[in-house]
């Protein structure tokens, strides 16, 4: 079939497509563009509603009359929850007599995790993807579309269809084969190590921890989570941007790809950091706690994920956005990507010219941050 044969169409929303189709073309590695993780925001009332996010999956239809193609799209109302920041560029369209918002969003809203944004039964259909993403924004008079975290093999799709590509920096750990946590110890500096032995075992005294999948977390640790989660998401948010229900329609749904850590003192929970399970990473998403510990934080988040993907046998940990104290516990920077549409010439030239100043920004930063590790040099240092 070929590019101008191809329909595409906007659904209402991810959890009015069928799911077997929706994730025959997600795949199953990235659990947050799979339809019941989708669906499970839309059914909450995370998006939707007043949140900023309206659902419209743009969706291609094969020859056999089943899905071919899907992006997870959203009509944004402004530039929260996206972890992509582009207010500065919406200040400037507004400045110059524009309106930025409505915009396209292709993202797995809330989630700075790199994973696939062009869902694809065939990804030589990737051109005509885009090109209905194109097609959506200028039809709808919309300022632009943006594809946040994407897939470091999907970027080349993007960048071949002209958008602008825009790089960041997150810290993730990758397993080298290690045995146990110590074998990971090892490669550490001596210094390094002793530093993280002492922060394992001051964060831990006293207290129990737990790892809870599937039915073992009960509503009554989703509500000691929501708690956690709650005073987390106002200190850096504002307002907390998933509801109550979202978390027991994740433990009800996608019950094998929970992971709660939970830290307990005297038998109630203090503690939290809810990580959800793919195929071949461990992917940490919120943290909360209602007693300060020192370095709790830590042994949560960063610490017991790793021991947890060296018992999966899982190939990397990643533990969110941002973040530079992740780098002394084993984290590496890495480069994310993003892709950009922005139909006026004018505002395209501008920022582009923004862009290729940042990326030299970055690449530097990045260099200083890759010295910064804490693994052993060369010389065995």
């Amino acid at each position: 079939m070929s590019e101008t044969q191809i329909l595409a169409r906007i659904a209402k929303g991810v959890s009015g497509l069928p799911a077997d189709q929706w994730d025959a073309c997600a795949g199953s590695g990235n659990p947050f563009v799979s339809h019941a993780f989708l669906s499970i925001l839309e059914e909450s009332g995370s998006v939707g509603g007043r949140s900023g996010w309206q659902a419209a999956p743009i969706v291609i239809d094969g020859p056999d009359g089943r899905i071919a193609g899907a992006v997870p799209a959203y009509a944004k109302a402004d530039s929260q929850g996206e972890y992509v920041f582009d207010q500065g560029w919406a200040d400037a369209w507004d400045r110059a007599g524009g309106t930025y918002y409505p915009k396209l969003q292709i993202a797995a809203p809330f989630t700075p995790v790199p994973g696939p944004r062009l869902l694809l039964r065939d990804e030589r259909q990737a051109p005509a993807l885009i090109a209905a993403i194109e097609a959506v924004t200028d039809q709808n008079e919309l300022s632009s579309a943006h594809a946040t975290f994407v897939d470091e093999a999907q970027i080349g799709h993007f960048e071949a269809a002209g958008w602008l590509i825009r790089q960041g920096t997150q810290f993730h750990w990758s397993n080298e084969g290690y045995g146990c946590f110590d074998d990971f110890l090892g490669a550490l500096a001596s210094r390094k190590r002793k530093g993280v032995r002492k922060e394992r075992a001051a964060a831990v005294e006293g207290l129990t921890i737990r790892h809870l999948t599937g039915a073992e977390i009960t509503e009554a640790y989703w509500d000691a989570f929501w708690v956690f989660y709650q005073d987390t998401g106002s200190r850096k948010w504002g307002r907390p941007y998933l509801t109550r229900a979202c978390f027991s329609l994740l433990g009800e749904r996608m019950p094998d790809r929970v992971l709660m850590i939970v830290a307990e003192r005297d038998g109630r929970p203090i503690a939290a950091a809810l990580n959800l399970i793919g195929d071949d990473a461990l992917y940490g998403r919120y943290w909360g706690c209602t007693e300060d510990v020192p370095f709790l934080h830590f042994e949560l988040c960063y610490y017991q994920a790793i021991d947890v993907a060296i018992a999966r046998g899982l190939q990397r940990v990643e533990a969110g956005a941002q973040g530079e104290h992740k780098l002394a516990r084993g984290y590496a920077p890495i480069t994310t990507w993003s892709a950009h549409y922005l139909p006026n010439p004018g505002f395209r030239r501008a920022v582009a010219d923004f862009l290729a100043r940042e990326r030299e920004a970055v690449a530097q930063e990045q260099v200083f941050l890759g010295e910064m590790t804490p693994f052993r040099k060369r010389d065995g240092g």
